[in-house]
């Protein structure tokens, strides 16, 4: 990874890159998300999650 953040189209099963890079960043931790390893987001946020541990921190927040 060197270094450049890429901006993303969250869709349904994919994204789109908006803006090429290697990473993006996770909502909740603020960690790196290499793009090969991007598995968990939210569409209607547009937003990246790093494991399914922020994506249930996010969702209790949400509630």
């Amino acid at each position: 990874m060197n270094g450049v953040k890429a901006k993303l189209k969250y869709l349904a099963n994919t994204f789109e890159i908006i803006e090429r890079g290697d990473y993006v960043e996770c909502a909740v931790s603020k960690k790196k998300i290499p793009l090969e390893n991007l598995n968990y987001w939210n569409v209607e946020l547009q937003e990246a999650y790093f494991s399914p541990k922020e994506v249930k921190q996010r969702y209790e927040k949400l509630k």
